[in-house]
């Protein structure tokens, strides 16, 4: 680790009465990606009231909300307030390859995220292809949320780029070593982000206390935070979620997200009285390649093989669309 951000340490944010999760585990889907983080770079298809986000990573992510959608690294469908990832009208992002996901913007209702390593050319793109706020994730890299002064440097960095290129809003998440919120940090990069929105990511759900934690997003002036219940999905944490969304009371948007379906997705915002939502909504197609080599992998995991590619799956969407307009 390099000296400084990762050597410091932060005082206590103070305690609740919720038993810290039992850490290490391994992270959930979405911050696996991330570290490939943020989410791998690809646009969110959106439609009226969303907000697209790009973040780093590699798969498409949907929101959905009652007041729109974000693109943002970690995927899904999400809803909220305007201006921000996810608003009314139960809207999704998506999350995969920049094309796909354009594609599916036509006629879905959604909103397309990219990943970590977002560019400035995909930003372009998203935003000449949906009529939704974009939300761009900044992620240096995958791993754990912990950053060191040069990542610092280069976080800043991003969001300065980001702005220039007509970002609507940022996404991040910062901890310090022993699980709080990274509070120097994200008042740091928070005052490069102004005047746009940022919502903190599922960096929360590695944090030693939620219910703490959630009233220092809100003191920080955070929009929205993206939460699996600090639990393995958003079902798996919909108690958790639930808590969070009556202590915050209309503070700050709590957003569902990880492991989110059509086949939950109701049982979710009932369950957890959220505005919002977060969910990938993917599917897997398989490449056009006719030649194709069996003996080389492009990536360090062999578990993704090269000729089968991540998309926004435009039926998911609008199935997760109509039930999230029964609900929000």
């Amino acid at each position: 680790m390099a000296p400084g951000r990762a050597d410091r340490k932060q005082g206590p944010e103070g305690s609740s009465n919720v038993a810290p999760a039992a850490f290490p585990r391994s992270p959930p889907p979405a911050l696996q990606r991330e570290t490939a983080p943020g989410r791998e770079a690809a646009p969110h298809g959106a439609g009226e009231g969303t907000a697209a986000s790009l973040s780093p990573g590699n798969a498409a992510k949907h929101h959905g909300a009652r007041h729109g959608a974000a693109a943002d690294e970690e995927p899904p469908a999400h809803g909220g307030r305007g201006g921000g990832p996810g608003h009314r009208g139960g809207r999704l992002l998506q999350e995969p390859p920049p094309e796909p996901s354009l594609r599916r913007q036509r006629g879905v209702g959604g909103a397309g995220a990219a990943s970590p390593r977002w560019s400035p050319g995909l930003l372009q793109v998203v935003k000449q292809c949906v009529r939704v706020p974009v939300f761009v994730m900044i992620r240096p890299r995958g791993g754990d949320f912990l950053y060191s002064d040069r990542e610092v440097e280069v976080m800043k960095a991003d969001i300065r780029l980001a702005k220039l290129h007509g970002a609507d809003g940022l996404v991040f998440g910062a901890l310090t070593e022993d699980g709080r919120i990274d509070t120097e940090l994200c008042t740091a990069l928070l005052a490069v982000c102004r005047p746009l929105p940022v919502t903190f990511h599922r960096a929360f759900d590695m944090v030693h206390d939620p219910l703490v934690a959630l009233e220092t997003l809100i003191s920080l002036g955070f929009e929205r935070v993206l939460t699996s219940g600090c639990d393995s999905s958003a079902l798996e944490g919909l108690s958790l979620i639930k808590r969070l969304a009556e202590q915050a009371k209309g503070r700050i948007v709590v957003v569902p997200g990880g492991g989110i379906t059509e086949r939950n997705l109701q049982r979710i915002l009932e369950g957890s009285s959220a505005s919002e939502f977060h969910c990938s909504a993917r599917s897997v197609r398989d490449s056009g390649m006719k030649f194709r080599n069996p003996n080389v992998a492009m990536g360090a995991s062999f578990s993704a093989p090269e000729y089968s590619i991540k998309v926004a799956d435009v039926a998911k969407v609008r199935t997760l669309n109509a039930i999230a307009k029964n609900i929000l």
